[in-house]
């Protein structure tokens, strides 16, 4: 467990093009089916502490065993933590997350900020009501960005059991379903 941020449940890939990624997890790690949304927009976008536009991104969620794996592909420009990833250095591992409650989240999210932590990028899944706060650790060799996200709420225990559930029973045809309406 991890003392800070909570168990790494999710490990996320800045991708150049989603259904190539797709492909790639699919076909080669043998890892899905993905579940991907298209062109999604977050809400209370802020980046490095100034509110601004959203970034549009696609992102795809399978799950290996208990640990989810999310593909995001932004479509725009607009600055992001994954545009500066990209271009900082291609594609490959940008963050991992750890969930909670609204109420760990806000917890930790408090606690973390005490600790001296800076926020690179916080928002809100429009559709989902999921909060995201994404904290600067990748100043270390290897390191990463590490996003704590409010995704242990009862309202969305069954999204994420399906994507689990679903990887448990694929019988490896369908790389991917595409839930973006």
């Amino acid at each position: 467990m991890n003392k800070r941020f909570g168990h790494i449940r999710q490990i996320a890939f800045v991708v150049n093009n989603i259904d190539q990624a797709m492909e790639y997890w699919a076909g080669i790690l043998g890892i899905g089916p993905f579940f991907i949304k298209r062109a999604i927009r977050f809400s209370d976008y802020v980046y490095r502490g100034e509110v601004m536009e959203s970034p549009q991104i696609s992102i795809a969620l399978a799950n290996s065993g208990q640990l989810q794996i999310e593909l995001i592909q932004q479509h725009d420009d607009h600055p992001s933590i994954y545009r500066e990833f990209q271009q900082q250095s291609g594609q490959g591992l940008q963050h991992v997350a750890a969930w909670g409650t609204r109420a760990e989240f806000d917890q930790r999210r408090s606690a973390l900020l005490e600790q001296g932590l800076s926020i690179v990028q916080e928002c809100t899944i429009a559709a989902s009501g999921v909060r995201l706060v994404y904290f600067s650790t990748e100043q270390g060799p290897g390191g990463f960005i590490y996003e704590l996200a409010d995704l242990l709420e009862p309202a969305q225990q069954e999204r994420i059991q399906n994507v689990a559930a679903q990887a448990e029973q694929w019988d490896g045809k369908t790389f991917y379903y595409d839930v973006s309406k």
